[in-house]
């Protein structure tokens, strides 16, 4: 990594790109700004350089946007957590939408017939999954509790956080504090947060077990503060309850579905439940799913819309690549009164071949949800005479969605019916989006 310090030449910016950074050019050379918007004219000051483009962050706004909003958070800029602050927060959801286009066409060569409304979500107070580092700073006398700063291995000096839920963001300090206090305050390098409808979960990773006045000082502070500790001493199936060791199991509900999921704090759920529930509202619509068809939710999870695919009277299996959330999407699906319709299975899906899709049995509908990396196996696997005639694809990562709908569509002739974004992550970069393919 090269430095310079040394201010630029001003630039205009063309666009945002999927990071959140301005996008300029000077002579054939891409230069990405960070904290730059559409239409600004900036100076910078770039801190790495390639040969083919520079990165680099704002150091002046000659021309301000009018999309430029004071960021709320005292932290924007330091702390690594979100990128887009500084850009109204209607314009980000616009802004995700024309990279989800933009990434159908210059990488899937596809192009949706319909692109379907954007869903909002609320602005803050809305992260309910969390990792959050902890590091005690010997030069500055404390212990520091959030994310990391940019670009950085160090932790932001943080107080509190916008998009963190409003609870768990005012115990940072207070945490911070606490920890400070601990012997093994040097050996408690990450705190894993889960919010659940009845209990808010603190995973503390302890390298080091806790003496007997830390013991002391933690259940203090849960009992003060209304929140249940967990301790993990090595992998995640080391993880245990610590204190209170009555408190409520942690749950998310689906109301429209008449579902309540139990989950461990290890275990993925969605970062946002509120966008959670209207995601799985649209997807339901898409899918359309009718009692006596068959349909398959790949990569389930913990069956978060295999449960509400079961409630329609659907036959649907669920497959999911760890054994444990399989395992918890079965108990889920009967404690729900589900588990006559939702059944589930253990397998590989980077690893799905058109042979083994087909001993799948065949499938009226497909719903897949797959991690950033997309299912480019799995819809490869699709060209059969069997293959389905709807898919409902949920995606984190427009690029992936992209490669994969560009088989489907090009490939396995499905047509790309809708698509569009849903602001799971709102100030950050991350674009989660769904598609609807059908086929004739």
């Amino acid at each position: 990594m090269s430095e310079n310090k040394s201010q630029q030449n001003s630039v205009i910016v063309e666009s945002i790109d999927q990071e959140g950074r301005g996008v300029a050019r000077i002579e054939g050379k891409v230069i990405f700004i960070e904290g730059a918007l559409t239409g600004e004219m900036v100076s910078y000051s770039s801190y790495r350089k390639k040969p083919s483009f520079e990165l680099a962050q704002v150091t002046q706004i000659h021309k301000s946007s009018a999309m430029r909003v004071q960021p709320k958070c005292a932290h924007f800029g330091v702390c690594g957590g979100c990128s887009m602050q500084h850009l109204d927060a209607r314009a980000q959801v616009a802004v995700k939408q024309r990279i989800l286009e933009d990434s159908l066409w210059h990488i899937g060569k596809v192009k949706a017939e319909t692109m379907l409304r954007p869903i909002y979500g609320q602005a803050w107070g809305y992260r309910e999954r969390a990792r959050l580092s902890v590091r005690h700073v010997i030069k500055k006398g404390k212990t520091l509790v959030g994310f990391h700063e940019k670009r950085s291995s160090y932790v932001a000096d943080m107080q509190h956080c916008e998009i963190l839920a409003p609870k768990i963001a005012g115990l940072l300090p207070l945490l911070a504090e606490l920890i400070s206090g601990l012997s093994i305050r040097d050996r408690l390098p990450q705190i894993e947060v889960a919010v659940g409808e009845h209990v808010d979960a603190l995973v503390l990773r302890v390298m080091d077990p806790p003496s007997g006045e830390d013991e002391a000082a933690l259940r203090a502070f849960a009992d003060l503060h209304e929140i249940q500790f967990w301790l993990q001493s090595g992998g995640y199936d080391s993880i245990i309850p610590f204190h209170p060791l009555d408190a409520p199991a942690l749950t998310y509900s689906l109301p429209e579905f008449g579902i309540t999921m139990p989950f461990a704090p290890s275990e993925f759920t969605q970062v946002n439940s509120a966008l959670n529930r209207v995601m799985i509202s649209r997807a339901m619509r898409l899918l359309d799913p009718q009692p006596g068809e068959r349909i398959a939710d790949f990569f389930c999870g913990l069956g978060n819309f295999t449960l509400p695919i079961a409630r329609s009277g659907a036959q649907v299996l669920g497959i999911e690549g760890s054994a444990a959330l399989v395992e918890r999407a079965r108990q889920n699906a009967a404690t729900n009164g589900l588990a006559g319709n939702a059944k589930f299975a253990a397998m590989n899906l980077f690893e799905m071949t058109e042979a083994g899709f087909t001993q799948l049995g065949s499938f009226d509908k497909l719903l897949i949800d797959p991690p950033r990396d997309g299912a480019l196996e799995l819809v490869k696997s699709l060209g059969g005479e069997n293959a389905p005639r709807r898919i409902v694809y949920v995606s984190c990562n427009p690029a992936t969605l992209a490669r994969d709908a560009q088989v489907l569509v090009q490939i396995h002739g499905y047509t790309l019916k809708a698509a569009g974004v849903m602001n799971m992550f709102p100030h950050t970069s991350h674009v989660e989006s769904i598609a609807l393919f059908e086929r004739m």
